[in-house]
């Protein structure tokens, strides 16, 4: 997903990958400048396709305590909430990066409702 692609609430495509999560399997992460979202997905050798399952789990931003890149041979992006013990792995490729991008846009939406 590009910088450039905005849909009417302002909500703007930061980072988007098809990934896995330790308990929930294969999805697609999506980190838009509101919100961490995952949708899980089935996939099918056989023909190459991907389904969408229709269970999706959204993550504010304002309800993400922490994100950061964990494990040494086997990275992976651990996401903890606030106000709850849920901590949630992503197998993602860069997963530093997500972090990086997580946390800047956390800043990001902290700062716009200060001023």
């Amino acid at each position: 997903m590009d910088n450039t692609s905005q849909s009417p609430n302002k909500e703007k495509g930061i980072l988007f990958e098809d990934c896995s999560e330790d308990t929930l399997k294969s999805g697609i992460l999506t980190l838009t400048n509101k919100k961490l979202a995952f949708e899980k997905t089935k996939g099918r050798i056989a023909t190459l396709s991907k389904e969408m399952l229709g269970e999706k789990i959204d993550f504010e931003l304002k309800n993400i305590s922490q994100a950061r890149s964990e494990g040494r041979i086997i990275k992976k992006l651990v996401i903890e909430l606030r106000n709850s013990d849920q901590i949630y792995k992503f197998g993602v490729l860069n997963p530093s990066n997500w972090a990086k991008e997580i946390t800047s846009q956390i800043n990001q939406q902290t700062n716009n409702n200060n001023q």
